[in-house]
């Protein structure tokens, strides 16, 4: 079954050669607290995949390190037999530790252990998307990212992988990555009030890579701004709603991954989709990201 890509959730985009809806879906807090272990509600989580599908996202975020396995498994028991236009995105470059740290993986037998347990848990042949996690929770690092690269175009080249991207990187990693391989996304923090890749957005749309900003609400610490309050009044939204239909009408590379373990809330989330803001209303936001 495919979606006509005319209905799709915030219109069409594409992560290389593969349309995909702008707005998709991350499945990072399918898992327990702190991203491990079950969710609490095992079924309520299988119907929140399942209600991605149904409202038109054929873009879904996620990685084996979340659970670990858990939201993988959960994607293969909801989701199997995947429909033809379901781009699964996971990422690679980082492990979980007994305590729930996110150790880094990226030596060449690493990356092929997490995409191989990536292919099992998931149930596939090959990876429509594999990201290059790199830096560590502070944010992105100056550091070589040649060695994992090269790893996983040599998988590619072997068709364990379809597409590469990058994660948590800087300018200058994106760039060196090209020259390894063709880059298709990459995932950085970016919202209203963290701006720092403005002109990386820019660059990579004039070459048609998408952008996918992780933290698209502000993460762990939620957006707070008396202007985003002011537009979301002005709109007749929610602050998610407005924040999220800034970044759809920031740059047409942008695609949305916000996640969320409630199907209510998905819905909720997805009407973000239908909010369009006005030149004011933009120029008010952009006040949010000169102020920090």
């Amino acid at each position: 079954m495919t979606t006509s890509t005319d209905t799709l959730p915030g219109g069409t985009a594409t992560i290389g050669d593969r349309p995909v809806s702008r707005f998709g879906f991350g499945s990072m807090q399918l898992a327990g607290p702190w991203v491990m272990g079950p969710p609490a509600d095992r079924d309520g989580a299988v119907t929140v995949l399942r209600t991605a599908l149904e409202l038109g996202i054929t873009h879904i975020d996620t990685s084996d390190a979340y659970g670990p396995r858990i939201t993988n498994q959960l994607i293969h028991e909801a989701l199997a037999p995947y429909p033809e236009d379901l781009v699964i995105a996971t990422k690679v470059g980082a492990q979980r530790d007994d305590d729930g740290g996110w150790p880094v993986a990226r030596e060449p037998d690493q990356l092929r252990q997490q995409v191989e347990e990536n292919l099992e848990s998931l149930g596939l042949d090959r990876l429509d998307v594999v990201n290059l996690r790199m830096g560590d929770a502070e944010g992105p690092r100056e550091e070589s990212l040649a060695a994992p690269m090269e790893a996983l175009a040599a998988m590619q080249q072997e068709g364990l992988i379809g597409h590469l991207g990058l994660s948590n990187v800087t300018p200058d990693q994106v760039a060196r990555a090209r020259t390894i391989a063709t880059v298709v996304c990459v995932q950085n923090a970016y919202n209203l009030a963290h701006r720092h890749d403005d002109a990386l957005i820019d660059t990579l749309a004039a070459d048609g890579i998408a952008y996918v900003p992780f933290f698209p609400l502000g993460g762990f610490s939620p957006l707070q701004s008396a202007t985003l309050d002011t537009v979301t009044a002005r709109r007749g939204t929610t602050r998610i709603g407005a924040a999220l239909a800034w970044l759809l009408q920031r740059s047409p590379n942008i695609l949305l991954i916000p996640g969320t373990s409630s199907a209510a809330h998905l819905r909720e989330n997805v009407t973000a989709a239908d909010v369009t803001l006005t030149e004011a209303d933009l120029a008010d936001l952009d006040t949010i990201g000169m102020s920090t």
